[in-house]
């Protein structure tokens, strides 16, 4: 878990003053609250406004508030580095000293056991700065070592699946949210081989078929199924899940999103997209696919169009499968100017992406505006990780196009990224939206709403309408029921029993309630 020490770390992120960028007139000012204005919401209020130059009370304010869900989290980057570093020393890994990257026994010349950190401080130490983002100095290559830390810790990751797992959720229920959408690569390994045996088509059709012929895409899914399993069975046993003291951890739902390597070979960008498209049809515990690696590595610049055509094609395949990607991650600057003008136009126009990550780079795409409207319209979500963003692009507070989604009507989401690499946890990225942009409680609270409204959970949501636009309206189903009282009607009952996604919004709203009466009555 992450604590106060560190998160000061990040003071360099908030360049601007608290409320330095104006709120926006987002739609959900001119709405009505879900529930009847109560004194204890007005109380709550009027204390975030009152500890909000109180650094103490102010953290313990968003440690406690309900944050939804958090739906762009990459699972290998979402551990700390201190957790990372004792599963290398308990696996009998090595470090290389001159890398500072993990390898596998034995441990021979130019490196030490991993164990050494367990006494070696400086050893340690040294390992955290290089497996994150800890001390990385101002006005440093954030992008290039934000990105290495993967390969550093990558020997340590790919081992403990369910451990990892374990560890995240047990830090996102004490966060208290109510779900985690967490990004893997399925079957890696097979993928490789699979494309490499296929090869590459430029008729997509023609690829497919080549990809399923003889039950060779099957087999895939059916390995990536049992590395699934492995990962529950180790996840029950580090949480102690059906013991009689089993870890909260175990009650959290989770669901995977199937990472596909944009800087890889084209068949293999295929072959990983049919997979994991594949995965979220016939397993309930896959439900989307999405593209990771840095979106300005040449590669992925150069294939970018092509690799949304791929998903267009896939789409007709398996229309059940959702699609979040990673676009405009980019900055001036950072990539040639005519490679900013078109990524999340065409994620939302050809790929049709269900919630964009990132968006960093919106007002400078061609025709920008039309994009935004179209996300609004269509209810695409933006995943915004505010902390990445500023130490891989170092863009923050007024740069940031956060107020200019809100100002559009587009669903906006807080997520973490990779909390372990950048050394924060959700409660931070909240805090700093509040100080960074001004929101006001409810927006908060209507940001957490959102982050389980545009999540992948199956079944009927608890609001209808389209509450970004519209605000957070209570369905007919449950209208009258209230967040903290039992729930009465058997219509509601039956809604919440039968729709993962309702039961998650009512816990939310319960948990609400609850925040509620121990901020805002005063004392």
């Amino acid at each position: 878990m992450v604590g106060l020490g560190a998160l000061t770390l990040l003071a360099s992120l908030s360049a601007l003053p608290a409320r330095a960028v104006p709120a926006t007139p987002g739609p959900d000012r001119a709405v009505p609250p879900p529930w009847p204005a109560n004194v204890l919401e007005t109380g709550t209020a009027a204390h975030l406004d009152a500890v909000r130059d109180d650094p103490r009370q102010l953290r313990a304010f968003f440690r406690h508030l309900p944050k939804g869900g958090d739906l762009h989290n990459h699972l290998s980057g979402a551990v700390s580095t201190e957790f990372l570093i004792e599963l290398a020393a308990e696996d009998g890994l090595c470090v290389d000293t001159a890398s500072m990257t993990a390898v596998a026994a034995p441990c021979g010349a130019g490196t030490r056991p991993a164990a050494d950190a367990r006494t070696d401080r400086a050893f340690h130490d040294a390992i955290v700065r290089a497996w994150s983002m800890q001390d990385f100095p101002p006005g440093g290559n954030g992008h290039d070592h934000f990105f290495d830390t993967f390969g550093k810790f990558g020997e340590v990751t790919w081992r403990h699946r369910g451990k990892l797992l374990a560890e995240v959720a047990k830090d996102v229920v004490a966060q208290n949210q109510f779900y985690l959408e967490t990004m893997v690569s399925p079957a890696s390994d097979g993928a490789k081989k699979l494309a490499a045996e296929v090869g590459w088509d430029d008729d997509l059709a023609a690829l497919h078929a080549k990809l399923v012929a003889g039950g060779k895409l099957d087999r895939l899914v059916a390995e990536a199924r049992r590395e699934a399993d492995e990962a529950d069975a180790e996840f029950r046993t580090a949480a102690h899940c059906g013991t009689s003291r089993p870890q909260p951890a175990c009650r959290l739902p989770v669901r995977w999103i199937s990472q596909v390597s944009r800087g890889s070979s084209r068949e293999r960008v295929y072959t990983q997209m049919a997979l994991g498209m594949r995965l979220a049809e016939r397993d309930p515990r896959f439900v989307a696919v999405n593209l990771v690696q840095p979106e300005d590595g040449e590669s992925a610049l150069l294939h970018y169009s092509l690799q949304m055509r791929m998903l267009a094609h896939l789409r007709g395949v398996y229309p059940k499968a959702h699609v979040t990607l990673h676009a405009g991650e980019l900055r001036p600057g950072l990539v040639k100017p005519k490679d900013l003008t078109f990524h999340i136009k065409e994620a939302v126009d050809v790929a049709r992406a269900e919630r964009v990550g990132h968006g960093v780079d919106l007002v400078h795409e061609d025709d920008w505006q039309r994009t935004a409207r179209t996300m609004a319209a269509r209810e695409i979500a933006v995943e915004v990780p505010f902390t990445s963003n500023a130490q891989i692009l170092g863009v923050r507070g007024a740069d940031h196009p956060f107020a200019t989604y809100r100002a559009y009507g587009v669903p906006v989401v807080l997520a973490t990224d990779d909390p372990g690499v950048s050394r924060i946890d959700i409660s931070h990225e909240y805090q700093y939206a509040a100080e960074t942009y001004g929101l006001s409680y409810r927006e908060l609270k209507d940001l957490a709403r959102a982050s389980l409204e545009y999540a992948f959970l199956p079944g009927a949501s608890l609001w209808r309408g389209n509450p970004t636009r519209d605000g957070y309206r209570v369905g007919d189903v449950c209208r009258g029921e209230r967040p903290g009282t039992a729930v009465s009607g058997p219509s509601c009952r039956r809604l919440l029993a039968t729709s993962p996604k309702a039961d998650a919004q009512w816990r939310q709203e319960t948990a609400f309630h609850h925040f509620e009466r121990t901020f805002g009555t005063g004392r």
